[in-house]
């Protein structure tokens, strides 16, 4: 099992910044691809990036490329999401999640591991 705890959430004005962090416990993340997803009051949860065991493949949803980037260090097993230029559509519960597998996916479905959430909140 992997637990995933995230922090860094917080309640910040558009056009700051955040660096949210995922770390595990139970299991080393070796082989696994990472994603980060977002849910937003009264929406459906949605993709926001994802990265490969290597870091050598990431992918972004169009509305944060460009703006977050996500990377993380094995090391530590934890993850991070760099998050600039904030707008007021960026607040959402930002979840992590981990997918036993080499290649990156946007899909909920095919992620094992989910924590439990951090809250960010951007005023205009």
């Amino acid at each position: 099992q992997v637990q995933l705890v995230e922090s860094g959430g917080k309640l910040v004005r558009a056009g700051a910044s955040l660096r949210l962090s995922c770390t595990a416990s139970g299991r080393t993340l070796h082989g696994y691809s990472m994603g980060w997803f977002r849910q937003a009051p009264g929406k459906e949860r949605e993709f926001v990036a994802a990265i490969t065991w290597s870091s050598r493949s990431t992918i972004y949803s169009d509305s944060v490329k460009g703006r977050f980037i996500i990377s993380r260090d094995n090391t530590n097993d934890t993850v991070f999401l760099q998050a600039d230029s904030l707008k007021p559509e960026d607040t959402a519960v930002y979840y992590c999640a981990a997918r036993q597998s080499y290649t990156n996916s946007r899909l909920e479905s095919v992620y094992n591991y989910w924590g439990q959430g951090t809250q960010v909140t951007v005023s205009s």
